[in-house]
């Protein structure tokens, strides 16, 4: 307590005192009083203790438990070296199922994961292996109803379940959703209203998790209607029963990456696997990627860099060695150490590892160490600063780590993860600009030794295929050395944020992607100089927090790494204010005072500015995402609303409080389940009334006095159903030509919506699957229906000859070019079967918009509730010629004239070129 400088933990010191809440000890506080006691008692502290402990009387019930401390020695030889090396041609490889696939076929037995627990001691993890996990619990997942195109959340630490459940869920045709697991019991409730935030947003239908957290699992899927179940790994690997058949292409979904700082707005990027193999394939060429490299990463799973650090590996069949960021954070040295053992050449981490590595690695601990194997250390995620470089490399230059071996780098998971990257092995890379003219003019003109200057680091040019540009406010392509807006296009780029169109518009501009990040570029290289939304503009001058913020960090008695600067406007006056929120354990007025004086001094002289308003706050207040970002954002908005500083409850009493509000929710979720039981039951009664006499009619009466009965019964059973439905454009409808229909497909309704609404006559393509279910299989046969096989190639090509004879015959048809549907809302790729047919006879495509069918019956629920249903059919678009181009652009429009009105996003963006259709 005397190094921290907490005169308040002092006095509140006691058995039962909370570390964080009371006695002011943060995460980082908790790891020096750990190794301390460590070392002074000659034990081992379990690596859960960091986020376990939550008292002194914890703490001291561990200790009487814990078993001495390993020997270093005993830790080194429990670690194995990778076998062999791979040469392996991945470079037609469409899909990282296929990735997979082929190394456990080909190289069954290759080590590739070696997943190292506290101890030191490692699991091997094969590719046969993890293939085979996966596809256990695919068949898992399958028996659960999970279908092609599904979303399923993985809530795991890093452990084999988490690659098991990942590879998993791709294995099963399903979208995984990595979200952190809780690990601060001190903020329990604001992690569950979070995470159900975001569940809620990718429309999980299953949660994987660990038996720990089940509990807190089950509370959040009390806020997810679409959650059908939480379970486990090893609850999914007892199912029996054979794989899911499903077709997977370049263009299938491969992840939902929520960004860490998503907070009331979540923001999932969606991935493809063409993204994916597309950021692997580039990054690989840059850095450049050979058959004897290893990787060693500590970086969490859930956060895009670790996840590509894993596939990266899995790609280029080099072995990876994973440890906890638990690990790295009690014990950085052993980070290092597992690159020593294993003589890897790739890792890396966000700038803070870096200097955690400076502050908290003695040398008696690192004795021996060697990292002249390290020729990549990336260093990325958040802002770089030169001076840890520097203190890095001479601190570790004697154990063979070379400056030159530094590669800072930029990239953002709308871009899967890397965007520019160092293409030559060099020393970084630091620019020197004249701070006026910075912070004035948005110029970075270089600088001379005896300027007031400030400096960046250079993160390298574009990846191979990948385009960086610097734009102003309207979007026009500035010179360089002149700073504003980052935007890139490229093969990497994501799809869009999954249900959340307004998100994905903000960010397109014509053809590329706003990166939110502010920067400029010099001899073609990018240098970053922060975050758009962060940037504060005081006296003309544009301010940038990272730089107030580490000058009042190194201010003493404020604590690291928890200090926040933004700008706030003054209602009073129109102007922007620059409020400096910091973190102290000092609570008395005089002390505080000190430190006020102190800040304002600091930035007068450095910046030659100073703050209109300084809150200090005590320890656990600055608000940070999971991976320890600051997140400015959420501070300003709490500062505006008078809330900055929030006495948090224990974390039983926070439990409590969410178990609470879990049970009124589904209290309420039940009566609400009961009025649509109710209403269900009704249309029951009124299907036996209507659709079922309509039903015995066409059985017996003619094809065309079958399809007017038809048309009247769907009619009246909307109507009684309380379903109004209003219709825009029927106008566009015509009579005296054929006409090919395309429709969305939300629910099993859309069919008998559109026979209710389009002319009586008009033939539907219906799946082959139909024909089991007798009361359907009536009407398709009576009325004529084209029934399609859509996973048999030859019978496909029948069906297309037999829609053209129908179309010949002057009659109109109707296809759903999405070809299925699932519980997610969005509309999905689009065939091209409809639009080449429309091509091949001549005949116009008349797009038709259905909204509101998936909120009366999504698939995989069996209650109804009464909504009102749109439909809007749009002016029929005739083809302009017999071309390849022409079927692409009949796709294209048409997609984009029923995504304007469907109120559904656009859940896959490809187009052809760079351009995307967007809605």
């Amino acid at each position: 307590m005397t190094d921290l400088g907490a005169e308040r933990g002092r006095q509140a010191i006691s058995l039962d005192a909370s570390l964080d809440r009371d006695i002011g000890i943060d995460s980082l506080g908790k790891v020096e009083l750990f190794r301390r006691i460590e070392k002074e008692s000659s034990i081992q502290l379990p690596e859960r203790a960091l986020v376990d402990i939550e008292s002194l009387n914890d703490l001291t019930k561990l200790i009487m438990e814990c078993p001495h401390s390993l020997s270093e020695s005993k830790l080194k030889h429990s670690i194995s070296a990778p076998l062999g090396i791979s040469n392996m041609d991945l470079s037609s490889a469409k899909t990282l199922i296929e990735v997979l696939t082929v190394y456990a076929r080909e190289e069954a037995q290759r080590p590739h994961l070696y997943l190292q627990n506290e101890q030191g001691e490692e699991e091997i993890i094969s590719y046969s292996q993890l293939l085979s996990s996966a596809e256990h619990i695919a068949r898992g997942l399958y028996s659960k109803g999970i279908k092609q195109g599904d979303t399923v959340a993985i809530m795991l630490p890093t452990c084999a379940e988490f690659f098991y459940a990942f590879c998993g869920v791709l294995c099963s045709g399903a979208i995984p959703v990595p979200i952190y697991p809780p690990f601060r019991p001190d903020r329990i409730e604001e992690y569950a209203k979070r995470e159900a935030r975001i569940l809620h947003n990718a429309e999980v239908r299953i949660l994987i998790t660990f038996s720990e957290a089940s509990t807190l699992s089950k509370i959040l899927g009390a806020f997810v209607p679409s959650l059908i179940e939480v379970t486990t790994t090893d609850q999914l690997k007892m199912a029996t029963g054979s794989l899911p058949k499903f077709e997977l292409d370049p263009q299938s979904p491969v992840l939902i990456q929520y960004t860490s700082g998503s907070t009331g707005d979540p923001k999932g990027v969606v991935i493809h696997h063409h993204n994916m193999l597309s950021n692997i394939r580039a990054i690989g060429k840059a850095i450049p990627v050979q058959p004897t490299d290893a990787v060693v990463s500590w970086l969490p799973l859930y956060h895009d860099m670790g996840l590509m650090s894993w596939l990266g590996a899995m790609y280029y069949g080099i072995p990876i060695t994973i440890l906890s960021p638990l690990t790295f954070l009690t014990r950085p040295e052993r980070w290092l150490w597992a690159l020593h053992y294993h003589r890897a050449t790739l890792s890396g981490g966000p700038n803070f590892a870096y200097e955690l590595c400076i502050k908290k690695i003695n040398n008696e601990v690192i004795e021996g160490l060697d990292l002249s194997s390290w020729k990549f250390a990336f260093n990325g995620a958040e802002a770089i600063n030169p001076k840890t470089l520097e203190n890095f490399s001479k601190k570790f230059s004697p154990y063979g780590f070379k400056l030159e071996s530094f590669a800072p780098v930029y990239g953002l998971a709308e871009a899967t993860v890397g965007l520019t990257f160092p293409l030559n092995r060099r020393k970084p890379r630091i620019d020197s600009i004249q701070r006026d003219a910075f912070e004035q003019t948005n110029k970075a003109i270089p600088a001379s030794h005896n300027e007031g200057t400030v400096d960046f680091i250079g993160c390298g040019l574009p990846l191979t295929g990948h385009e960086v540009r610097i734009v102003d406010a309207d979007d026009n392509e500035l010179e360089e050395r002149s700073i504003g807006s980052i935007q890139f296009r490229g093969p990497s780029a994501m799809q869009g944020y999954f249900n959340n169109l307004q998100a994905t518009q903000n960010a397109y501009h014509q053809g590329w992607w706003d990166t939110g990040d502010l920067g400029y570029l010099a001899d073609k290289e990018l240098f970053v100089t922060g975050r758009k939304k962060d940037l504060i503009i005081k006296a003309g001058r544009n301010l940038y927090p990272e730089e107030i913020e580490e000058l009042v960090n190194r201010i003493p008695n404020i604590r690291k790494g928890c200090v926040i600067a933004f700008g706030a406007n003054d209602p009073g006056t129109g102007t922007e204010q620059l409020i400096v929120v910091a973190e102290t354990n000092e609570h008395k007025h005089q002390a505080q005072s000190v430190l006020r004086s102190a800040i304002i001094d600091t930035m007068a002289v450095e910046l030659d500015i100073v703050p209109d308003h300084i809150i200090l706050v005590p320890p656990k207040t600055v608000p940070k995402t999971s991976s320890g970002k600051l997140q400015r954002s959420a501070c300003k908005q709490a500062f505006i609303a008078g809330n900055l500083i929030n006495n948090r409850l224990s974390a039983r009493m926070q439990m409590l409080r969410l178990v609470v509000m879990s049970t009124g929710k589904k209290i309420y979720d039940l009566s609400c389940f009961t009025g649509k039981l109710i209403y269900t039951l009704y249309l029951g009664i009124l299907f036996l009334l209507t659709l079922f006499p309509a039903w015995l009619i066409v059985l017996l009466a003619s094809h065309r006095t079958g399809a007017h009965i038809s048309r009247w019964a769907a009619r009246m059973w909307f109507r009684l159903a309380m379903c109004p439905i209003h219709i825009e454009g029927a106008i566009n409808i015509s009579d005296d030509k054929p006409l090919i229909f395309v429709s969305n497909h939300a629910s099993y309704t859309d069919a008998l919506l559109l026979l209710a609404v389009l002319p009586p006559g008009i033939v539907f393509t219906a799946k082959k699957e139909l024909l089991k279910t007798p009361f359907i299989r009536t009407f398709i046969k009576k009325l004529r229906y084209l029934v399609v096989d859509r996973l048999d190639f030859m019978k496909s090509i029948e069906h297309m000859h037999q829609i053209e004879k129908i179309i010949q015959n002057k009659h109109s048809v109707v296809i759903f070019p999405e070809g299925t549907f699932s519980y997610a809302t969005g509309l999905r790729p689009f065939k091209l079967g409809a639009f080449s047919l429309a091509v091949k006879t001549k005949t116009d495509v008349c797009p038709v918009a259905i909204a509101g069918t998936r909120l009366f019956l999504r698939d995989g629920s069996y209650v109804l509730k009464p909504v009102p249903i749109k439909i809007t059919i749009g002016k029929p678009i005739t083809p302009k010629d017999d071309s390849w181009e022409e079927i692409i652009r009949l796709r294209n429009q048409v997609r984009t004239d029923i995504a304007q009105h469907c109120g559904e996003p656009i859940i896959d963006l490809v187009a052809a070129g760079v351009l995307r259709t967007l809605r």
